[in-house]
This record gives C-alpha cells, structure tokens and sequence, in this order.
C-alpha cells in the first residue's frame, strides 16, 4: 500500500513508520528538511512541507491509498494562540485536501473525549475535528483514533516532585486514569491503515488503567521515593500554577477542566462504553523506567 503520514518523526509517528516501512510504501510529512535523512533511514520518503499549505497536502495526499493525520503540537505558552481556531483550521486543511486527492481511507488521531462538544476543556476541538472530517463523503472510509492519557504528560510533574515531594493536581487519589503509550498507538494505527475497511469507527487504545495512587507510587518506586503521594488540589490552584510559568490563559483554564472532567468521570464516559478488549503492551511499570531516566536527566 501507499500511505501518507503526518506527525514527521514524532511519539506516535517514529515508531508507525517503523512498523510499516518494510512492506508498504510510506511518504512522511515533515516540515524540518533536516528529519529528511533519518525518515530515509526507516525506508521511507519525506515530503517537506506544511500541514497549513493544502496545496501541498493535496499533492503528497494523491495516489495514496491511506493517509493518517494528526493535529500537530503547538505552543501552550503563546498568548496569541487560538488553539480552538487551529484545531478547526487543520481539520478544515486535511478535509479539503482529503477530498481533493481522492484518498478514500483515513485514520485519524483524535483523543479521549471527543464524544464531548463541552465540559472537557481543550479536547472539545477534538469533537470539532471529527465533526469537521465527518463532512467527507460516504464513500471515505474514516476511523478516528482516542488515545487516552499519555503516559509522558507525567513528565511535566517532575519539577513538582523534586521541589515539593509531591505530585498535586485537580484529580487525585482514586482517581482512575486510563493510561497509553504512543507505541500501542501507534501499533493499533498501523492495524487500522492497512485493515480493510468502509464507513465510520472510532477506536479507543489505552495501555493501562491506574489510580492517580497506584500512578505515584509506581513512579515513586522508580525513583527512590516510595513514599510519593498524588494529592488533590483546587481548580484555582492548577490554574494559578500554570499561568504563573505563562501559560496562555485560555488554554491553561482548557486543561483545567479537562483534568476536572477526568476526575468527575465525565472524560472518560463513552471510553468506559466502548473499551478496547485488548490493551496495548506497555504497562505503567515499563513507562515508570522511562520515567525515571527522565528524572535523573531534570
């Protein structure tokens, strides 16, 4: 097969390429001339160029039997930023070129709550871009991935921890987090792009369930602080932490309610109606290595 992906040399994209390069022929889409070699090294062809231009979309897009999109990162810290916008514009983006390029399948990384037009946060654009993608013809088979949450977001709590002792948060506790690597996303990418296939899905892919509790003391072992607690906080103390570091306002009040939307159940309601039978391979003890060589670098 011919497929098309987005993401360049990314968390999900990387370790997707590496999956497929040895029996299909994969153009990776990439904005950095430089990641030209490294995507050639995994057997794979670079298109430079940008998920903003759908010129160039259109083109790298024709002839492809598959294509898997992604909203790339963007900074969180730029007070001009409009993500709702930018998530709109790069659904509206890949639509166009979708339909321009006669690409008739389709797997897209969405998220965990995208079920939700509100109450989640900033994962309602995510609602907004499947609804955008929704708008292509029948005949586009579409399948719209939700990871859950990423173990490497717990990364963002080792200041928090070597300053405090402690991880603090608006959900805490017994709080369930639906866990997942961007390995098995990206293994059950894989199976989606090649897998024959008409109409509309969503699958969820989660690689392990585990209390904010259980999440501490796995990390906390792995570091040698056995006795590293995950603690509730108010909203307003989240939010007053994020936008001290400067976090664009908006966005930091976004991921807020995101995390309240966790810690109520509402985020992860039509994942616990439609969970994967199978989770993914990389547990919380596998990530917590990763997590600990991360510590030790910080």
């Amino acid at each position: 097969m011919k497929i098309v992906i987005t993401g360049a040399l990314g968390h999900i994209s990387k370790p997707l390429v590496q999956t497929l390069a040895k029996d299909h022929t994969l153009t990776v889409i990439t904005r950095n001339p430089g990641n030209q070699a490294a995507i050639a090294q995994l057997g794979a062809k670079a298109a430079i160029g940008s998920v903003e231009d759908v010129d160039f979309l259109t083109a790298t897009f024709t002839g492809a039997d598959a294509v898997y999109t992604m909203i790339p990162p963007n900074n969180y810290f730029d007070h001009s930023l409009d993500l709702k916008e930018y998530y709109r514009r790069l659904g509206r983006h890949y639509t166009a070129a979708i339909a321009a390029s006669g690409v008739r399948r389709v797997v897209h990384l969405s998220s965990i709550g995208a079920h939700l037009p509100e109450g989640n946060g900033i994962l309602a654009y995510t609602y907004d871009v499947e609804h955008i993608m929704d708008k292509l013809p029948p005949h586009v088979a579409i399948t719209q991935i939700r990871p859950t949450s990423f173990y490497y977001n717990l990364l963002s709590y080792i200041h928090m921890i070597k300053k405090e002792g402690r991880i603090a948060a608006n959900y805490a506790g017994a709080d369930v987090v639906p866990w997942v690597s961007p390995d098995d996303i990206a293994a059950a990418v894989a199976e989606e792009l090649v897998r024959p296939f008409t109409g509309r899905d969503v699958r969820y892919v989660v690689s392990e369930e585990a209390t904010c509790n259980q999440t501490a003391a796995a990390l906390g072992a792995a570091i040698g602080l056995p006795d590293l607690r995950w603690e509730l906080v108010p909203d307003e103390t989240v939010l007053a932490g994020l936008t001290a570091i400067g976090m664009n306002p908006t966005i930091a009040a976004g991921i807020v309610e995101l995390y309240d939307a966790l810690h109520t159940g509402l985020l992860t309601e039509d994942y616990r109606r439609n969970k994967p039978a199978q989770p993914g391979k990389v547990k919380l003890a596998d990530y917590a290595k990763e997590f600990a060589a991360a510590y030790a670098k910080n």
